[in-house]
């Protein structure tokens, strides 16, 4: 086979997705992003949270590229301001992590590098397991919003589009169903839960925990802007555990999709398997995690690398 110097010079520019990418370039890049994370979780605790979901919701959308961070424009909505982002905030932060970032090595590191290593710190501020994930990827320069919903699952989609989305990008099942644990850690907006409680309570909730949600979610036709919430695990709400699966097996899931992850044939035993077994979420949480984080990056000369994160850099 013929290599031709164009193909192998191309080659060497574009290593892809590498551990300790910024070795040589930033050294400290992961030491700076990690105490970061660190000092704003000290500050605001549901910093974490919102580090877990961007992963989520970037990289499960086409690319991990940090379209998720662009702000709207006039011509194109940006991803936040879609309904699917419902809840998603803390996006300033984001910011000041990358202005750190910045101070020490302007121009090097991407803002998905910076997203996907937040959730990493995020995930270990909240008691979950620390998971060796690669650099290198750059940032896209448009919002991906107009295709969103093709690619994330909504929380009352069946099972067969949860699993068939994830299934997609590489994601098997119990990667789904250790995807999902996420929900063991902070809490759901009332607007996502009511249509379980009113006109009437849907019969699979456990009535031991009814009482906790109406009294939380008391208006039927919730304000989206209103603080009305249920703590997604009421046992360990700040800890990233496998108590979640305990909770749905026991008929305390809040959403559609926990409930049918307990019930569903494909999803059960694996629930029942996490259930029992800490360390057998964590191992199938963190293959599914690095999967995630691995989804389609522009690498090399692709993309760019934003100055802030919430704007693409301006072309001159």
């Amino acid at each position: 086979m013929k290599t031709t110097v164009s193909a192998f010079a191309q080659d060497e520019e574009d290593q892809g997705l590498v551990m300790n990418f910024y070795k040589d370039s930033c050294p400290q890049a992961e030491e700076i992003i990690r105490e970061q994370v660190r000092l704003l979780y000290k500050r605001h605790k549901n910093t974490a949270f919102s580090w877990l979901r961007n992963i989520f919701h970037d990289c499960g959308v086409q690319s991990c590229d940090a379209s998720l961070l662009l702000d709207s424009t006039r011509r194109t909505l940006s991803e936040k301001e879609t309904d699917r982002s419902f809840g998603l905030r803390n996006f300033r932060y984001i910011e000041d992590i990358k202005e750190a970032v910045e101070r020490e090595c302007p121009g090097v590191v991407s803002c998905a590098d910076i997203l996907v290593l937040s959730a990493r710190e995020g995930i270990v501020s909240l008691g979950g397991p620390y998971i060796p994930l690669k650099t290198g990827r750059r940032d896209g320069r448009k919002s991906r919003a107009d295709v969103l919903e093709e690619y994330l699952p909504d929380h009352n989609e069946s099972m067969s589009v949860v699993l068939d989305r994830f299934a997609a990008i590489g994601i098997d099942t119990p990667g789904v169903v250790a995807l999902l644990g996420s929900h063991s850690v902070g809490r759901t907006h009332c607007v996502k839960l009511v249509h379980r409680l009113y006109p009437e309570i849907d019969p699979a909730l456990n009535p031991d925990h009814v009482p906790h949600m109406l009294h939380k979610c008391p208006d039927q036709i919730p304000d989206p802007k209103a603080v009305q919430y249920v703590r997604n695990d009421r046992g360990t709400p700040m800890i990233l555990d496998n108590n979640y699966y305990r909770n749905i097996l026991d008929n305390k899931g809040l959403l559609i999709v926990d409930h049918q992850l307990a019930y569903d044939k494909r999803t059960r035993p694996f629930v029942k398997k996490m259930a029992k077994s800490q360390d057998y979420f964590f191992k199938e949480f963190s293959r599914a995690i690095t999967k995630l984080s691995e989804n389609n990056p522009l690498t090399g000369n692709k993309g760019e690398i934003r100055r802030r994160c919430n704007v693409a850099n301006k072309l001159h």
